[in-house]
């Protein structure tokens, strides 16, 4: 049995064989996993297979490509840009490109990757380049012996996992942005404006790659390979209905930090220009100084008091009572417009 996130000499991760109604066979090697793989293509009442490969693994693809039937279009999507997330139909396939967040992910919009899952009846192939938490307690989870009694059950099982990974992302997010907005409330907000910030680029950035295209969804639910049952498929409705009520959590916390970061701005706002005034303020009450000493300074014949043994003080005493009447009227109209109307 695979115990950690490393893999054999053909890229596989960890393996395991579901059949009639019973926990997990661990399959340790992709050499394990070849007789049962030709026998299961033989025959119809033998249970499916559940394999799990790190594409990062030079000799993934190729084994999977001489020893699985997988569909052309599952080596494609690995290839493809895109990475919105969708479940799709290929003849008697389901293609499924799920975004979920890195195993040591940390609150940042960069920690997601790509995971690319085909199902068939008798084998279930998921591949990922980086370590991933939702398809690792999927991992946890049958090696604790859970029973998954179809392929689409795993996938389906897979759906719910990350639908959990993602309310608890969102319920951290919250715990924080609660704590965050007390600190608002008392008026210590300049230290929050960046993390905020970094949260909603977060909470976009799950909601964009990890929803599920609603479209393609309900298309394939709509006309299902003939071996998916109508439990499997209602089973998916529910998964479906699920990452909705996550994802709508998801964006009344976008309109939160929305509006916690209006609100900053506007205080920022509000503080820059009564900085602003104060500057004003003190620069019209040296207007009488500066007028002054420039007419003074001037050196030109007829300065008043030149001759004037009290000029000096004269001139101290006016610059004084012109500043004193600029200070008072100034001050009368600032408490004219804070008081209310």
């Amino acid at each position: 049995m695979i115990q950690s996130y490393g893999a054999d000499d053909d890229g596989l991760i960890c393996g395991f064989h579901f059949a009639d109604g019973r926990t997990g066979h661990a399959l340790s090697t992709a050499s394990e996993a070849l007789p049962l793989l030709r026998i299961l293509a033989d025959s119809s009442g033998l249970g499916f297979v559940w394999l799990h490969v790190n594409l990062s693994h030079v000799g993934a693809q190729r084994w999977l490509r001489n020893f699985t039937q997988l569909p052309e279009s599952f080596y494609e999507a690995t290839l493809d840009g895109s990475r919105s997330s969708r479940i799709e139909r290929d003849e008697e396939a389901l293609l499924a490109v799920m975004n979920d967040v890195v195993f040591d992910f940390d609150y940042d919009a960069g920690d997601v990757s790509t995971l690319w899952v085909c199902v068939q009846p008798r084998l279930v192939v998921t591949a990922r380049r980086h370590p991933l938490r939702s398809v690792d307690r999927l991992r946890v989870a049958v090696k604790s012996g859970e029973v998954l009694e179809s392929s689409v059950s795993l996938l389906d099982h897979l759906l719910r996992d990350q639908a959990d990974e993602l309310q608890r992302i969102v319920r951290r997010a919250t715990d924080r942005i609660d704590a965050i907005e007390d600190d608002l409330l008392v008026g210590r907000h300049q230290t929050h404006i960046g993390e905020l910030a970094r949260l909603r680029r977060l909470m976009v950035r799950l909601q964009r790659l990890l929803a599920p295209e609603p479209s393609a969804l309900l298309r394939t639910l709509s006309r299902p390979p003939h071996w998916v049952t109508a439990d499997d498929v209602q089973h998916l409705h529910r998964s479906h209905e699920e990452f909705a009520l996550v994802l709508r959590d998801m964006a009344a916390l976008q309109e939160r930090i929305k509006s916690m970061l209006d609100e900053i701005g506007a205080r920022v706002a509000q503080e820059n220009n009564r900085s602003l005034f104060m500057l004003t303020v003190v620069t019209v009450l040296a207007l009488p100084i500066n007028l002054v000493s420039g007419l003074f300074g001037m050196n030109v014949g007829g300065v008043p008091l030149r001759e004037s043994g009290h000029g000096f003080w004269v001139m101290l005493g006016l610059i004084v009572t012109l500043t004193v009447v600029i200070a008072t009227l100034g001050w009368r109209w600032i408490k004219g417009r804070n008081q209310p109307d």
